[in-house]
């Protein structure tokens, strides 16, 4: 991956001009990667990255498929997992596997958003056999 960077040391500055305005020079350091710029101040403080400057994670790109499956079925777009998995080239129980992560609590789920679930918890443990009642789920992990 190709990263530019760009430091500047020093103090930060204020400079006003002859019409009265001040200038604020703030040094910081301009990192790119995979396309995206990360500000880092002096101190080595990042800014917090919004959500929407982050790349989904394969556990939300599983959780949001999963309802857009749900979706077809329910729409009738699909009459079946098997017809979806056909569909969209993809094994039947793979589909299955995502479509079951709707059921999950929604705790769990803005947990998953969040990127917030412990680092040991999988879309496996999630995915496979859910159980049906929320507070189980939250025993699982």
């Amino acid at each position: 991956m190709s990263e530019t960077r760009i430091d500047q040391t020093g103090a930060p500055e204020v400079i006003p001009d002859s019409s009265g305005r001040l200038t604020i020079s703030v040094p910081i350091r301009i990192k790119r990667r995979s396309g995206r710029k990360l500000v880092t101040l002096p101190s080595g403080e990042t800014a917090k990255p919004r959500p929407w400057d982050c790349a989904a994670t394969p556990l939300q790109l599983a959780l949001a498929r999963g309802h857009r499956w749900l979706a077809m079925l329910d729409s009738g777009e699909v009459r079946s997992l098997k017809e979806l998995a056909a569909k969209e080239g993809v094994d039947n129980s793979y589909v299955s596997r995502m479509v079951n992560l709707t059921t999950l609590a929604p705790d769990i789920v803005n947990a998953i958003l969040d990127d917030a679930l412990p680092d040991h918890i999988t879309l496996f443990d999630l995915a496979v056999d859910p159980p049906a009642l929320w507070d189980e789920q939250r025993l699982r992990l």
